[in-house]
């Protein structure tokens, strides 16, 4: 029980960090000291997404659930839990490629407009 209750933790900490690489400039325009953390979030997340690498925190979540005496799986968190819920079928290469400039799209667009948005402050 332990041991699922870590490996639950673990997807709790993976979709908090997921939501805050896509939004986390928003989570910027309040507090800029989290700047550098979120641009280095993005670029992990644009980086794992377009070359199909798998996040440390995936290993890590299965080697509890087979400690905890539960399945494991082969696929990354996005594939095991954000896909389904976006695309039922399946995640294809293409698609996870999509995913990750999606991410960083969003996020050019956050930070456009705090550009924009600061530098209107200035003058």
């Amino acid at each position: 029980m332990f041991y699922g209750l870590l490996a639950d933790i673990i997807v709790i900490i993976h979709l908090g960090f997921v939501l805050f690489a896509i939004f986390g400039g928003c989570v910027v325009y309040r507090w800029k000291k989290v700047l550098v953390f979120h641009l280095a979030a993005v670029v992990w997340a644009v980086v794992v997404e377009v070359f199909g690498l798998i996040c440390p925190l995936t290993p890590l979540e299965n080697r509890f659930r087979r400690m905890a005496g539960q399945d494991g799986y082969e696929t990354d968190f996005v594939g095991r839990y954000l896909m389904p819920v976006l695309y039922p079928e399946g995640i294809t290469r293409e698609t996870q490629m999509l995913f990750g400039f999606t991410v960083l799209a969003i996020n050019v667009l956050i930070y456009a407009f705090l550009w924009r948005r600061l530098r209107g402050n200035k003058g």
